[in-house]
């Protein structure tokens, strides 16, 4: 699957850490170990993100790291388009890969399942259980959710389903 993607993708994956600990919310010790793995990996994806200028997400944790929110932006034909997003973490975890969840764009394009998830289930799913539990949650926002909006939010513009925010 790295093959078929692009060679900056190729070269943002490659610059994310991969994680070690195997655990997830189940195992009270073993998931704070997990966590800071987490955030050392989204610290890192975001400051990339930032110094070249493709900053596309903020997100932060409930206090037990088993609830994330954030809001993500996606700019078509230079118009900044805005969304809330969130994610549990599954009781499986690293083994299963979270389900993000856009709830504003539930039933606004045919990628998306009940609840505002988006549909992960051809690409990334498999290539997730190939990698756990090295990918976490900024390879899921890396591989799983900047694709799909790149996919759906031109697409929902264009059939006039989404508006910008003025």
């Amino acid at each position: 699957m790295a093959e078929s993607w692009d060679p900056k993708t190729r070269e943002t994956v490659k610059k994310i850490p991969f994680l070690t600990e195997k655990s997830g919310p189940r195992d009270k010790q073993k998931w704070q170990d997990r966590l800071k793995q987490e955030l050392h990996a989204l610290i890192t994806y975001i400051k990339m993100n930032k110094e070249s200028d493709t900053d596309w997400f903020s997100i932060q944790p409930n206090a037990d790291g088993t609830h994330w929110t954030g809001q993500c932006w996606y700019v078509h034909e230079l118009i900044k388009y805005e969304f809330d997003f969130q994610f549990d973490i599954p009781a499986t975890y690293p083994d299963t890969a979270p389900e993000i969840e856009l709830p504003e764009l539930e039933g606004k394009t045919a990628k998306m399942y009940r609840g505002g998830k988006i549909c992960l289930t051809i690409h990334f799913k498999p290539l997730w259980s190939k990698n756990s539990p090295h990918f976490g949650i900024a390879h899921a926002l890396c591989l799983g959710l900047a694709p799909w909006l790149a996919a759906e939010v031109p697409f929902m513009v264009e059939s006039g389903v989404i508006k910008a925010k003025v």
